[in-house]
């Protein structure tokens, strides 16, 4: 280790969408950018989420100086009220509304927890603070939450730039339009670390004129009830919606646990105003004729929880979809998603006869960027070197092959998987140590209080591959012999009915090995008989069937 080289170290993120983390160390001061969570796979059965694992800062809570909040979406500060407490609730850095968020979610997690918390609040985005040998700094940057930030991380080797989450140009009117080009005077050399998600979009950035004057008609125009599903985290488009339906005498209820939490916090802090004569019960949308109605919720990620699931199942306790609703996605699809949301969109259109999405109608402006921005920011930055981040791998090669197309030296721009350690010095070329910290998955279930160890998960893998044979068997204990005939419990293997011949078989497996593993006036080792049952059975099965079920040995002596 370099002592003045300034390490960089993503523990998430570089090869998922979600459990953004990067640490920035330099001698004996760490900065942490970020502490987001990933939401489970399609592999990971029973799984709430999957957080960064930090094994990596074990041993260096004391040089933590700081954990910064790019902004308050999920995968940036979902793992926090986990993380937080396992590190010892160092120091936090972010905007009012990040920090507002962290704290809720902490309360959730753990009663108390966020009067813990040691923070510092950025209201003005020209503040400085000084964190050890780490100067941190702030710009900012376009996103589709309130008070998102970039960071900027000085140290006597290298200058960081981390964009967070971003895009560019959504809003028309050139005097909010956001230049980089201050970046390009930062100390040399400079690293950005840009996020990467637009990487693969060719098409224009949608700006939020055109979404609005859609958003407005649609709500305008329908006979029956509005229901528009979109992000809890999109405060200002809930706010916009709500100010409009003042104006036009129309009611919003809110629905989804985290949209009501949100828009609390939001309100509280004078985010949202004006709302109380708006916004109403979801108990009481009856009261009022349907076209009066717009009903806000979560769930356009097809979640199978979520509001808008629950309203399509026949579910939800105050709604039931009639044919004259007008259903709106005021969302695009998280990646991974796709299948999910089909099925949802599915489910709706033979329900009603108005569901309006992205690929209808200009309803939603994404907070990612495109191809032609990319380039954009990258020319104005001007860094010495880059790392795409935030994103999968192959958003990550083609942010390098858009990038360095574009007149960037090739070996300038470095891709690097979870756990890399990749140094920089002063005046040599930036190197990538052989070693990398541990990323391994943690995974968090049951309301998100418990860390799942990977055992279980590879169990939950197998039941529901091939399902589960339990085999009982009663022993007499003087001779050794299996008393009657073994009782047989299987679920989600073999039906019991149909395949009679199979358990005849099995039931006569069993009786052998017992006896064979037993002996008379012996002291019987019951491990040892439930294993072999468990390795012999397995066998036996797999011949027969081709398929491999959890077997459980039951062996009751008497």
């Amino acid at each position: 280790m370099n002592q003045d080289a300034l390490r960089i170290i993503p523990l998430g993120g570089q090869e998922e969408v979600g459990r953004n983390m990067t640490v920035f160390e330099y001698q004996d001061s760490i900065v942490v950018i970020d502490m987001g969570i990933q939401f489970p796979e399609e592999n990971m059965p029973g799984i709430d989420y999957v957080v960064p694992n930090v094994d990596y800062l074990k041993d260096k809570s004391k040089t933590i100086k700081a954990v910064a909040f790019t902004h308050g979406h999920l995968d940036h500060i979902g793992a926090a009220p986990i993380l937080l407490e396992k590190l010892g609730y160092p120091l936090i850095i972010g905007r009012p509304l990040t920090l507002a968020l962290i704290k809720d979610r902490m309360e959730d997690h753990k009663k108390g927890s966020s009067q813990k918390l040691k923070t510092i609040e950025i209201k003005s985005i020209n503040e400085k603070i000084n964190l050890g040998k780490i100067k941190m700094e702030f710009f900012e940057v376009e996103h589709s939450i309130m008070d998102s930030m970039g960071i900027i991380l000085k140290t006597p080797s290298a200058t960081a730039i981390h964009m967070g989450d971003w895009t560019i140009g959504t809003n028309l009117d050139s005097k909010k339009t956001i230049s980089y080009n201050h970046l390009s005077k930062l100390p040399k050399p400079t690293i950005l670390l840009v996020e990467s998600l637009g990487s693969t979009n060719k098409k224009p950035i949608s700006n939020e004129e055109e979404m609005w004057k859609n958003l407005r008609e649609i709500i305008s125009d329908t006979k029956g009830r509005t229901i528009i599903a979109t992000f809890s985290s999109q405060i200002e488009r809930i706010k916009g919606i709500i100010s409009y339906a003042q104006s036009i005498n129309k009611k919003v209820a809110l629905d989804g646990y985290s949209m009501k939490r949100n828009i609390a916090i939001a309100r509280k802090l004078g985010y949202i105003k004006d709302a109380k004569d708006v916004v109403i019960d979801i108990k009481k949308i009856s009261e009022y004729p349907d076209n009066k109605i717009i009903v806000l919720c979560t769930g356009a990620q097809g979640e199978d929880r979520a509001v808008l699931s629950r309203i399509v199942s026949g579910n939800h306790k105050y709604l039931k979809l009639r044919k004259k609703d007008t259903i709106v996605f005021s969302s695009s699809v998280v990646p991974g998603n796709e299948r999910s949301v089909q099925r949802l969109k599915d489910n709706l259109y033979r329900q009603s006869d108005n569901v309006i999405h992205n690929e209808i109608m200009n309803i939603h402006v994404s907070g990612h960027t495109n191809i032609d921005s990319i380039k954009k920011v990258v020319r104005e930055i001007n860094p010495t070197y880059i790392l795409p981040v935030y994103a999968n791998h192959y958003f990550l090669k083609e942010a390098k092959k858009i990038i360095s197309g574009d007149n960037f030296k090739a070996n300038n721009i470095f891709i690097l998987d979870n756990g890399n350690i990749i140094n920089f010095e002063k005046n040599n070329r930036p190197y990538i140590e052989k070693d990398k910290a541990d990323t391994s998955y943690v995974f968090i279930d049951g309301l998100g209080k418990t860390k799942l160890e990977e055992v279980v998960l590879r169990d939950r893998r197998a039941l529901s591959n091939d399902g589960i044979f339990v085999i009982i068997a009663v022993v007499d204990s003087k001779t050794g012999k299996v008393v009657g005939s073994p009782d047989i419990i299987s679920r989600g293997f073999i039906h019991l009915d149909t395949s009679k011949q199979i358990l005849r078989e099995a039931r006569k497996q069993a009786v052998l090995i017992v006896e064979k593993s037993t002996g008379k006036d012996q002291t019987a080792n019951w491990n040892y008989i439930k294993n072999n049952l468990r390795e012999n059975l397995a066998d036996f099965l797999f011949q027969k069937t081709q398929k491999r079920p959890m077997i459980l040995p039951v062996v009751i002596e008497v």
